[in-house]
């Protein structure tokens, strides 16, 4: 009798132990009934097993957390090292110091582009004893040509911005889309100065004047990009305390124009004229072109990094677009971002299946109807985890709590701080997101890929921000403690 009932114990122990230990994320499931919309998994990557859920198949706006899929799928496209090389090339012929011709910038879609390149193609152009050119500067931002906006904030910049993040995308664009300022302090009550931080005089007008006020004194200056039938200016005002310079990036309505007058400026600025204006065109290099010079961007493994941790939309987007135009040049973002939904559902599990690939209409996430869930996203990292030759350079770019760029990261318990490396996404309009997705190592050396996305519902449009990640964190903490 004591052996059959052992037997029975025993028996029910290993069933116990063989059924998925699904937790609630209390906090979360929490935040559930009071009305926020959640989706959440963790599993163990040793054995696949799930060990938390929560209505994790429910796709919800992920915002940054797209940047994932972003970085998943352009390593399986180019190896880590991959640089784009800028050009800068001339047609005609040079007679003495002058080209009989035009320049032309042909972008390679690089989103690093800085202006610190442009001085090295500049320099490239005096190196080949050229003074002055005849014709046009011609910018052609290749592989994938003119791309139409298709959010709110970046159709907005395309006439004004007082913020760098909402650039346009170009093949080519300097700093990242943006018009880099520089504001120096003079004296008090006097002007300060406002120039580029690459050149010495910016090449579009600014208006207005910022007052240079003692040191000590509140900073109260502000810069706007304004575009005026089709040309960039930059309204300032407010005050400035003395001290050191301030610096600040603006977008540019239109990217690959701006790059040409920067460069055409530095040009001007090592002496080299150009007598005819700046020009895009969308056409294939001519034949018999010269290359003058070329630069190669950052590699794509530090692209990366700088895309999830500080979750670069320019850089995400841009590349998604290079993604795309290797099959086919797109006219939108969201058709280029089909490479996406694709490669997220080639990541999918076996169980429990899927819908179909997520829809995805841009690589940064600041487009609001991207959709995921939370097994999207941790098929997503399972897949990563057991890519050898890639997972180094994405497991990279995740940010450790304790050395976050973010404050709301750096809280919590040593747990949290020390053995997590995640991404996370964030949105305000319309309504709130709050999401969080990566890595927790285990006490044993295993590791548990997660995710987790709070959104604002219908009754409870905006979930505050401690209380959705407090809520993440806590579920991550939970299972910190019991792994």
């Amino acid at each position: 009798m004591r052996r059959a009932l052992t037997t029975i114990v025993f028996a029910a122990l290993a069933l116990l132990l063989a059924l998925p230990a699904y937790a609630d994320w209390s906090a979360l499931a929490r935040l559930q009934r009071q009305g926020a919309l959640v989706s959440a998994s963790a599993v163990n990557l040793r054995t696949g097993r799930v060990l938390e859920q929560l209505d994790p198949s429910r796709r919800l706006t992920p915002a940054s957390l797209t940047k994932l899929a972003t970085a998943a799928a352009a390593l399986q496209v180019w190896p880590p090292d991959q640089q784009f090389q800028t050009r800068l090339v001339s047609t005609g012929a040079v007679r003495g110091d002058v080209l009989r011709g035009d320049l032309i910038l042909a972008g390679a879609g690089d989103p690093s582009l800085t202006d610190r390149s442009l001085w090295v193609l500049a320099n490239a152009v005096r190196a080949a004893g050229i003074r002055a050119v005849d014709g046009a500067l011609r910018v052609d931002p290749l592989p994938f040509g003119s791309v139409a906006c298709a959010d709110q904030d970046r159709c907005a910049a395309q006439l004004r911005s007082d913020n760098a993040y909402n650039a346009p995308l170009s093949a080519i664009g300097v700093d990242y889309g943006t018009w880099c300022v520089q504001i120096m302090p003079t004296s008090p009550g006097n002007a300060a100065r406002v120039g580029g931080c690459a050149v010495s005089r910016l090449p579009i007008a600014v208006t207005g004047t910022i007052r240079t006020v003692p040191q000590g004194w509140r900073q109260t200056f502000w810069v706007e990009q304004r575009t005026v039938n089709g040309t960039d200016t930059l309204a300032v005002g407010g005050e400035v305390p003395m001290g050191h310079g301030q610096r600040v990036y603006r977008a540019m309505s239109d990217p690959a124009y701006g790059t040409g007058l920067l460069l055409k400026e530095e040009l001007r600025e090592i002496g080299i004229r150009i007598n005819g204006p700046v020009q895009v065109h969308f056409e294939p290099l001519p034949a018999g072109a010269q290359v003058l010079g070329h630069v190669g961007g950052l590699m794509v493994r530090e692209q990366l990094w700088r895309m999830l941790q500080y979750s670069n939309n320019y850089i995400a987007d841009v590349l998604t677009l290079d993604m795309g135009a290797l099959a086919q040049p797109h006219e939108t973002l969201a058709s280029a971002s089909r490479v996406l939904s694709n490669f997220v559902a080639q990541t999918e599990r076996d169980d429990p299946p899927r819908v179909g690939p997520p829809p995805l209409y841009s690589g940064s996430g600041l487009t609001t109807a991207n959709r995921l869930s939370a097994n999207d996203l941790v098929d997503l990292l399972v897949y990563e985890y057991h890519d050898t030759r890639r997972f180094p350079a994405f497991y990279a770019g995740l940010a450790v709590p304790h050395d976050a760029p973010f404050v709301f990261l750096r809280q919590g318990d040593a747990a949290w701080l020390n053995r997590v490396a995640l991404k996370t996404g964030t949105l305000n309009q319309p309504r709130s997101v709050c999401g969080i997705a990566g890595y927790l190592r285990k006490r044993d050396g295993g590791w548990i890929a997660f995710a987790a996305i709070v959104n604002g519902g219908p009754h409870w449009r905006h979930v505050p921000l401690y209380q959705a990640i407090g809520a993440e964190r806590a579920g991550i903490e939970a299972l910190a403690r019991r792994y």
